[in-house]
């Protein structure tokens, strides 16, 4: 939008308007999206990012006893907060039925 021009309306003259976007525009959300996403999912920068680090238990198998993939959750608990209380987003991640 050029040459777009208004009446003041005080000296009747013709003036040119001042226009400003101080906002994040859908262009450039398209481009953030374009840039750091694939087939995969989308990786945004820490900056961005609403989660920063996602912890997920590994080493579970059938021979895990109930007390170990407890203690094992604990912990993955204990790193999270660890985490968030040195300002990192972190997120644990504790379901079952899919693998990292």
């Amino acid at each position: 939008m050029f040459d777009i021009i208004f009446e003041d309306p005080v000296t009747q003259e013709k003036q040119f308007v001042y226009q400003n976007s101080w906002g994040l525009t859908t262009r450039s959300i398209g481009v953030l999206v374009m840039v750091h996403g694939d087939n995969k999912g989308l990786v945004l920068p820490p900056r961005v990012a609403s989660v920063q680090a996602v912890i997920m238990p590994v080493g579970i198998t059938a021979k895990t006893t109930e007390e170990e993939k407890t203690n094992l959750f604990a912990a993955c608990k204990t790193l999270e907060g660890e985490l968030n209380d040195g300002g990192i987003r972190t997120k644990t991640d504790l379901r079952d039925n899919v693998t990292p």
